[in-house]
């Protein structure tokens, strides 16, 4: 959520930032909403201030047996407090206009964010590793599961509808190896600390991290207003929620495996076949708690620790600088990284790392206590994937594949895999 005083001071700015993003000009709209909340303010203040005055002259006018003026005074008394008692909803439904207002507006992209509407404009950073070349026309990953009998849509639909799988065998068991090894790798080596959180969260929760309001037709909800979380981003960022942090404890670095439940409804017709975009999955989640001043070597370093994992397996991948079209409502630049798939012929996305700036922290009133000393001050937060589970095992499948159809495991989890090498289709 923006800051209303720095939209006030900044209004040429903050609609510079939306344009950006290819969204009107929104300031003039927030501040008049904003002078009514203050109009309110002052009004409520000014009839608190005569009422209080009023009151002692009644006491006043009662000692000096002048009663018509102390019932004057006493009916003005009543009448203020009416006016008040009326004022002050007026007060509460302005807060919540503005407030309102703000939590449905994107953050602000910082300067080194590529403009552009969409994907196109996305500009690559860097890439790693070389495409493997195959002497055989290499399949897609369903193909390649269903041919093994591992991997089995028809009776995930039978049990759930579409958009879900189920893994069989060597499989399943490749894709628990995969979150084990992206958890020890992040614990282990990057110095995130090991989370379990809940699946579930209530509906503040899912507002901290900006997934509500907007986002609610994306998300799964309970009948007791409980919501599935879409990903542990939103567990692990709230965990700093209502809190003052001394600056001595940041960063905080936290991770999770955890399921995400998303309901994938913008994605009709799209990766309609296989296990690209299923209504749920499994994803090692990164998340960090910094100060203003760390945040954006923040992003590199979480980044870099989401790439170790494509490294270690020996994917082929490239990073991209998301432009302000593409990137994601609470982000203020965020770096996509792309793994080959050569089934599919192209790179697709496996993470993003994004950094968030005090735009999460307002939503949750997260805050730190500067080491020496002076006011409070919003941390900054930032959220990755390390990696999205499912879609790294699709990469697997695809990169390791081989001509008779079984699947090389890369040697980093055979060691999760009881030392097999191959998955065949003897499972």
């Amino acid at each position: 959520m923006h800051d209303i005083r720095w939209i006030r001071d900044n209004p040429e700015a903050f609609d510079r930032g939306l344009a950006r993003r290819g969204l009107p000009g929104q300031a003039a709209a927030l501040i008049a909403l904003d002078d009514r909340r203050r109009q309110l303010v002052q009004s409520v203040q000014e009839a608190q201030t005569r009422r209080n005055a009023a009151s002692k002259e009644i006491a006043a006018a009662m000692g000096a047996g002048d009663r018509a003026r102390a019932d004057r005074l006493k009916a003005e008394v009543a009448e203020l407090k009416t006016r008040i008692q009326s004022q002050e909803e007026e007060e509460r439904s302005a807060i919540a206009a503005v407030t309102e207002a703000l939590s449905v507006i994107p953050n602000l992209p910082l300067d080194e964010v590529p403009d552009g509407p969409d994907a196109d404009s996305n500009r690559e950073v860097r890439r790693h590793g070389e495409p493997r070349r195959f002497d055989f026309a290499p399949k897609q990953h369903f193909e390649l599961g269903e041919a093994l009998r591992l991997m089995d849509f028809e009776t995930a639909a039978k049990l759930s509808g579409a958009r879900f799988v189920i893994l069989k065998g060597k499989l399943a068991r490749l894709e628990r190896a995969l979150g084990q090894f992206m958890l020890d790798l992040q614990t282990v080596e990057h110095g995130y600390v090991e989370v379990n959180p809940p699946y579930l969260v209530r509906r503040e929760t899912m507002y901290g991290t900006g997934q509500l309001p907007k986002f609610a037709d994306d998300l799964f909800q309970t009948t007791d207003d409980r919501w599935l979380i879409p990903t542990a981003e939103v567990s692990l960022t709230n965990l700093a929620r209502e809190s003052i942090l001394d600056e001595a404890s940041l960063p905080l670095r936290v991770t999770a495996l955890t399921p995400c439940f998303r309901a994938e409804a913008g994605a009709a017709g799209k990766d309609t076949r296989g296990m690209i975009r299923t209504h749920q999955f499994n994803k090692v989640e990164l998340v960090s708690i910094a100060t203003p001043e760390a945040s954006r070597d923040e992003l590199e370093r979480m980044t870099a620790a989401a790439e170790e994992v494509l490294k270690r397996l020996q994917l082929p991948y490239r990073v991209v600088v998301l432009s302000t079209g593409d990137m994601g409502f609470g982000a203020r630049m965020t770096y996509d990284i792309e793994v080959w798939l050569p089934g599919q012929n192209a790179y697709r996305e496996i993470s993003s790392c994004s950094v968030c700036g005090d735009f999460q922290a307002r939503r949750m009133d997260a805050r730190y206590r500067p080491r020496g000393g002076g006011a409070l001050r919003y941390v900054h937060t930032l959220n990755g994937s390390g990696l999205a589970v499912g879609r790294t095992l699709i990469a697997v499948l695809e990169n390791g594949q081989q001509a008779d159809g079984t699947i090389v495991i890369p040697e980093v989890l055979r060691p999760y895999m009881n030392g097999s090498e191959i998955i065949g289709a003897d499972g």
